[in-house]
């Protein structure tokens, strides 16, 4: 988002909450089943249930909190409590663990309210359009009239909707809010959801070009040149409130950005924790805190940049390689923009930070005339303001 915004485009970010439908009941049975063994009542847990160590704490929490009092409900009123408990406590630990990654959105979108309102006026337009017919008791989309491979159901023979309805609402909500682009990320596993969702804007009458979907790939972590499996808190899939406390944000924001979305990424623990210039972050943040050592000891010596400075003194081959470096930036800034592609400005920032170094061992200030001195000083200014602005475009702090 901050690098589409430094590019002049106009966005707004979007977190779609599902907090509807059937994942949501496998929420609730599965806090109940768990609340139901802590006081030692028999129970069956869910064969499709959450098993995570999360649902437990959750349970654990509602106990201390209110003890028994659920066991006096219906089954029925206990699963609408749990279903609302767990929901208001795994977003706001999804809310806390994204700020703790300097994610942020202007939208929190919440999939219910589009039930049953929005998602039913959608299958009637579809209906009106002739988009849509019934088979077998459910209503299903002509999506094979679009490029999909089948036709896709829309509402269940039991009158529920599908995840489908409810996608095909929220995106007919947004281009109605009057958003011209639609930026969806999602999991490599939803390849094949790509066509069906882009099918059903077709159908509604808007251009599928409209949404551009961006399928993010797996991340494997290695540490010791083993592949981590496991949590060691919770002996499940690593969460990334671990990853950061084990390596920080700024690794792990850098790592992360420093390859495109559709390639497979291994995260190598040991080296984002490194000291040194191998890591790629550390080599990086280096540059700019030399940057600032650099004005410190120019400050102490006396010199400063001059109005006017004789930047025509600056003929060195680094100082000539730095210079075109910064002048690229733009033009970085712009192409990874139209191209969705932040691991160009991670790129960017490394190159431009080897440039510098370069240049710092070879060009000295302190000790130098005095309007040469100033000149290289100008260069040393204009290089640590692109080195802070490439790593706030990233996420990413510079010390």
């Amino acid at each position: 988002v901050k690098l589409l915004r430094t590019a002049g485009y106009t966005v707004d970010s979007e977190y779609y909450v599902n907090d509807a439908g059937n994942q949501m009941n496998l929420l609730a049975v599965s806090v109940n089943a768990r609340y139901m063994e802590l006081l030692g009542k028999e129970t069956v847990f869910p064969e499709n249930g959450y098993h995570g160590a999360d649902i437990i704490d959750t349970a654990k929490r509602i106990v201390e909190a209110d003890g028994e009092k659920y066991l006096s409900l219906s089954e029925e009123q206990r699963l609408a409590a749990f279903k609302e408990i767990a929901l208001k406590e795994k977003l706001a630990q999804l809310k806390e663990d994204l700020a703790a990654f300097n994610v942020t959105f202007d939208e929190w979108f919440s999939e219910r309210t589009l039930h049953p309102e929005a998602v039913r006026d959608a299958c009637q337009t579809l209906k009106e359009k002739g988009k849509v017919y019934d088979k077998d008791g459910a209503l299903w989309l002509r999506s094979t009239d679009y490029g999909d491979d089948k036709d896709r159901v829309v509402i269940r023979d039991n009158g529920v909707p599908t995840y489908l309805a409810a996608d095909i609402a929220y995106h007919r909500n947004k281009l109605e809010r009057g958003f011209g682009h639609l930026i969806n990320i999602w999991g490599a596993d939803h390849h094949g959801y790509v066509c069906r969702v882009k099918a059903a804007l077709a159908a509604l009458g808007y251009a599928p070009e409209q949404l551009e979907v961006l399928l993010l790939q797996m991340v494997s972590l290695y540490r010791g040149g083993e592949l981590v499996k496991m949590s060691k808190r919770t002996g499940e899939s690593v969460t990334l409130e671990e990853l950061i406390e084990e390596v920080g944000t700024d690794a792990a924001r850098y790592f992360f950005l420093m390859r495109s979305l559709d390639s497979q990424l291994d995260f190598d623990l040991d080296l984002a924790t490194k000291k040194s210039n191998e890591n790629p972050v550390y080599y990086i943040q280096y540059a700019h805190a030399r940057i600032s050592s650099i004005f410190r000891q120019a400050d102490e010596a006396g010199i400063a940049v001059r109005d006017g400075a004789e930047l025509e003194l600056l003929t060195d081959e680094t100082e000539i390689a730095l210079i075109k470096k910064i002048a690229s930036y733009p033009e970085e800034i712009a192409r990874a923009a139209s191209d969705f592609a932040p691991q160009r400005i991670a790129r960017y920032s490394h190159e431009l930070a080897g440039a510098f170094h370069a240049f710092y061992n070879k060009c000295r200030i302190v000790g130098q005339e005095t309007a040469l001195a100033s000149a290289r000083l100008a260069l040393v200014l204009a290089t640590g303001r692109v080195i802070r602005h490439s790593l706030w475009v990233l996420g990413v702090s510079a010390p």
